[in-house]
């Protein structure tokens, strides 16, 4: 008897959350990615509070299509990251494969100059 789809995914993203912790020196960046927008936190899990947020629905993203979106989602919360003296985070993909929009956001924070 195998695992269903939700069984399957709530597993990875638990094995993923057993290994990744964030402080406020080295916060969690956790990405959701829904169908029309993606989403970006970076967590401090002693505290658990949130620290620094961004998403695609944000004035100041640009894109044509949703992964140059994410690209700029990436770079914005970098940029929020870095002015608030975040230089380097643990990267939470949620369970999703690190491909595709989810690569995008990864690509656009590192080009800022986010650590990870």
């Amino acid at each position: 008897m195998g695992l269903n789809k939700l069984q399957r995914k709530s597993r990875i993203k638990n094995s993923i959350r057993a290994k990744v912790s964030g402080t406020s020196e080295k916060p969690r960046m956790t990405v959701f990615r829904s169908n029309k927008s993606i989403y970006v936190q970076l967590i401090d899990d002693v505290n658990a509070n949130t620290l620094v947020s961004a998403d695609s629905r944000e004035s100041s993203v640009s894109g044509t299509n949703k992964v140059d979106q994410s690209k700029s989602v990436g770079m914005l919360i970098a940029q929020k990251a870095l002015d608030k003296g975040i230089e380097s985070v643990v990267f939470d993909r949620n369970g999703k494969k690190y491909h595709g929009r989810v690569k995008a956001l990864a690509e656009g924070a590192r080009e800022k100059g986010l650590n990870f």
